[in-house]
């Protein structure tokens, strides 16, 4: 804790989040993914004298950020899509994580004095693992094809995992000295594997049932705050893998969130974790650019030009390692989703497959292992180049969220890969299948209910009606034409009508003749109704 205690701390804190807000500001509107700038922004602020300093605690990371930000990330992948790629993705999160080790392991040795092929191993582990935010980010907003966002979003899920599982077996190697059988090690990770999805899934049933008997917001929000952490530390209490077991029960609650929420409490939900992943990936990759003085005194013993050039060196290596692996991991897992499972898959472009090559961008899941590592060996010796192993994460975490990152949206235009799946057919499709069972409905329950109130089921067909020609590519005649314009009218002067009404009801309070409370109630319902106008 810094000098002065709580308030210190406190208002470190503090400082961070304005940061954070300021730059993710900035970020927006240079449109620049925000992890890029606060990483940059960190770094430059570590410059500046009198700037406090913060030490990245990987328990913090591992033990506080780490599974919220993973149940998050769960919740929002789409288990159909996460299924049909499951291949590729394990070819990226798992066969990537064993060559990235392999050769990592394979060059430290005549690259850094000091390396020998263990912990050329450990290194490997270290950096294997990739953060998906800044990729995906630019990614969705530049409109690059879906099939590749969703192996991103998949192995950076998955490869947390297996990069964390693989710097578990390289650090015993060096800090007990044994060398695990073949065997012995296949059935530990299978344990891990198998213990932290079955855990998940376990928890993950029990807070269902629990969820379906809870119709109250701010309860079922703090349910969800201390789910992920419950799954982290369970499995890691019987010793499987926290990751896979967090990760397993978001998937698993994602899918029935939609039979347990109600909308209301939908609403809140969302809103309450888009604020919460925010602030945490915030605050970490700040702290990623501020670690920079920390990391530079632990080798005074060298010259600043060599430890540019190891940086510099190991950054390529990572880079070339990763698009070395991505054309014949995508071929191999081609042929098995053709072959052996009769997927209707094509295989990816070559200019995708360098798209994807280019993402590999490395976080603060790196730099945190990278500190976890232990200072000493069991028989007393200092871990052998921990030092340059965090310094060396630090410099492929800058290297690959700047360049890969601030590259990234000019290679996909430059390899016109931008745009080309703009459009989501499902989405509307699925709309005109949700308004013409509405309508079908309609005139069963018109037929049960007339004469009463004809006019009543006459303006809802209408609006019905005009919202499923709204969808339509082509306009079939005039009438249809002359419809449309009426609904886009009335949407215009809904909004119009729902501006007047939010302004009398914050006259009504400025007046005192309704309190807040009713502000807020009645100011909700207006939200929802622009919401919906404002999604067609």
């Amino acid at each position: 804790m810094p000098p002065g205690g709580i308030h210190s701390v406190e208002l470190v804190l503090l400082l961070l989040l304005v940061f954070v807000v300021l730059f993710a500001a900035l970020a927006q509107r240079l449109q620049i993914p925000y992890p890029l700038v606060l990483v940059i922004a960190g770094l430059l602020l570590s410059l500046i004298p009198g700037i406090p300093s913060i030490q990245l605690n990987p328990d913090v990371i591992f033990l506080v950020v780490l599974p919220p930000l993973l149940y998050s990330a769960a919740w929002l992948t789409s288990w159909r899509e996460f299924k049909f790629n499951l291949v590729s993705i394990c070819m990226l999160a798992f066969g990537l994580v064993g060559f990235t080790m392999f050769g990592v392991s394979r060059a430290a040795h005549w690259m850094f004095p000091g390396f020998d092929w263990k912990v050329g191993l450990v290194l490997g582990a270290v950096v294997a693992t990739t953060d998906a935010i800044a990729a995906t980010s630019i990614a969705k907003r530049i409109g690059l094809p879906k099939r590749i966002v969703d192996v991103l979003e998949g192995e950076s899920l998955l490869n947390d995992a297996s990069g964390l599982l693989a710097l578990q077996f390289a650090v015993a190697l060096i800090v007990t000295g044994e060398k695990p059988t073949i065997g012995k090690g296949f059935l530990e990770l299978a344990y891990l594997i198998v213990a932290g999805i079955a855990l998940g899934l376990l928890v993950a049933l029990a807070v269902e049932w629990l969820e379906r008997r809870v119709e109250d917001a701010p309860i079922e929000i703090t349910i969800s705050i201390l789910v992920p952490y419950a799954v982290y530390l369970a499995a890691e209490s019987i010793h499987a893998s926290g990751v896979l077991a967090v990760i397993a029960c978001g998937l698993y609650l994602s899918r029935k969130s939609s039979e347990f929420f109600s909308a209301r409490v939908r609403i809140q939900t969302w809103a309450f974790w888009d604020s919460l992943t925010f602030i945490l990936n915030g605050l970490v990759f700040m702290v990623i650019g501020l670690q920079l003085p920390r990391v530079l005194s632990r080798l005074a013993g060298y010259r600043l030009r060599d430890l540019a050039l190891y940086g510099a060196a190991f950054s390529a290596l990572l880079i070339a390692l990763r698009l070395v692996w991505m054309y014949p991991g995508a071929f191999i897992a081609y042929l098995i989703r053709r072959r052996v499972l009769r997927q209707d898959y094509s295989m990816p472009s070559a200019r995708q497959i360098f798209v994807v090559g280019w993402t590999g961008m490395r976080g603060v899941l790196a730099l945190a292992a990278a500190i976890s590592l232990p200072e000493f060996l069991q028989n007393g010796q200092p871990f052998p180049q921990r030092d340059m192993i965090i310094f060396l994460t630090f410099c492929v975490i800058l290297v690959t969220l700047v360049l890969q990152g601030l590259t990234l949206p000019l290679l996909i235009r430059a390899l016109g890969l931008a745009g080309s799946e703009a459009s989501n057919c499902e989405e509307s499709e699925a709309r005109r299948m949700m308004l013409e069972a509405a309508l079908a409905q309609l005139a069963v329950l018109r037929q049960s209910n007339q004469p009463n109130g004809a006019e009543v089921y006459d303006d809802i067909e209408r609006h019905y009606r005009h919202r499923l020609l709204d969808l339509n590519d082509q306009i079939d005649n005039e009438q249809d034409a002359e419809h449309r314009v009426h609904y886009h009218l009335s949407r215009e002067l809904s909004r119009d009508l729902l501006d007047v009404e939010r302004a009398t009801l914050l006259r009504l309070r400025s007046e005192g003749q309704i309190n807040d409370e009713v502000l807020r109630q009645l100011e909700y319902e207006i939200d929802l109704s622009e919401t919906r106008l404002s999604h067609g």
